[in-house]
């Protein structure tokens, strides 16, 4: 596997073609931390979603494109969290399986955070990866995020999950 340099990934943002994008990121593998493959009303809930994140300022979905693929490889984004009093934001990352392993994500997320950084966010900015999630907590201690314990997330699917909690000032 070629290592993808930093100025080969930009982020786009989300946009109304971008839903199959969304759909290709509904498999098993890239859905497991959020409860499962969803069926085609949820996912284009979650298109609605994500593409009325920076109209209520509250968040932005981005594709990650790399060279070749301008259909983009993932996703990256952010969103306020509403269950908190003070501004507090939470990030999450997906990259297409054949492009894992090649520092896409953590690119990505830390674009995403100067993103923010520049547009003058100054609060808490959050990530949960599974705790068995290898590649996911990689890309948060490489991005810059500190290790604040672990939670347990009922939201989930069928169950109970156990996360990791990793924050940052920005």
């Amino acid at each position: 596997m070629t290592a993808i340099v930093p100025e080969n990934v930009e982020l786009l943002p989300y946009a109304p073609e971008d839903l199959d994008l969304l759909r290709r990121a509904n498999t098993p593998e890239l859905m497991d931390q959020m409860g499962g493959v969803e069926d085609e009303a949820a996912v284009h809930r979650r298109h609605e979603r994500y593409l009325l994140l920076p109209i209520g300022h509250l968040g932005q979905q981005f594709r990650v494109i790399i060279p070749g693929h301008p259909e983009g490889v993932g996703m990256v984004g952010y969103w306020v969290r509403t269950d908190i009093p003070e501004r507090t934001l939470e990030c999450g990352w997906s990259i297409e399986a054949q492009y894992r392993g090649r520092g896409i994500a953590t690119i990505a997320t830390t674009t995403m955070i100067q993103f923010l950084r520049e547009g003058g966010e100054t609060c808490l900015l959050h990530a949960y990866p599974r705790i068995d999630n290898a590649a996911s907590n990689a890309v948060c201690r490489k991005a810059g995020f500190s290790l604040v314990g672990a939670v347990k997330d009922p939201s989930v699917g069928a169950g109970e999950i156990e996360l990791n909690d990793y924050a940052m000032e920005l």
